[in-house]
């Protein structure tokens, strides 16, 4: 049962990145692709610090930081890319074909990372139907763009 409640947050996740996508165009297209990308850090840094102070959760953690490896810490410069990359890619193919592109890069690069057990996930091989499933995506894409 909890696993369903997780897949629910997953799609919640998903919802949320498409509407943000294109939240983060209409803003590129005022001020500019980068100063909407740095307005969205912002904002989310002010959330995040809010969520930390009223929800009485404090900085405690932080001292742990030094023992994390130091590829975790890509993650701040990749946000900046996603966004960047959404916000502009989705006024020129859309939300739809945007949307679905990411999500078959996303899922080829989930397959990848399973397989080879990287950044300490555990390993799950490769299976027939991963290559399907990224497959009929990926047609599913093409049928999207073609629209």
């Amino acid at each position: 049962m909890i696993k369903w409640l997780y897949m629910a947050v997953a799609l919640l996740a998903g919802a949320a990145m498409a509407v943000q996508g294109t939240i983060n165009a209409a803003l590129g297209k005022v001020v500019g692709l980068w100063e909407s990308t740095f307005i969205v850090h912002v904002i989310g840094t002010v959330a995040v610090l809010a969520v930390i102070l009223l929800g009485g959760i404090g900085f405690g953690g932080l001292v742990k930081a030094g023992q994390a490896p130091w590829y975790v810490y890509m993650g701040g410069l990749l946000n900046v890319v996603i966004i960047y990359a959404v916000a502009r890619s989705i006024p020129q193919v859309g939300v739809a074909n945007a949307t679905t592109a990411i999500v078959v890069a996303q899922t080829l690069t989930a397959v990848l990372i399973d397989h080879l057990g990287l950044m300490g996930v555990k390993k799950s091989p490769f299976a027939y139907t991963d290559i399907i499933g990224v497959a009929l995506m990926a047609v599913a894409a093409r049928v999207l763009i073609n629209k």
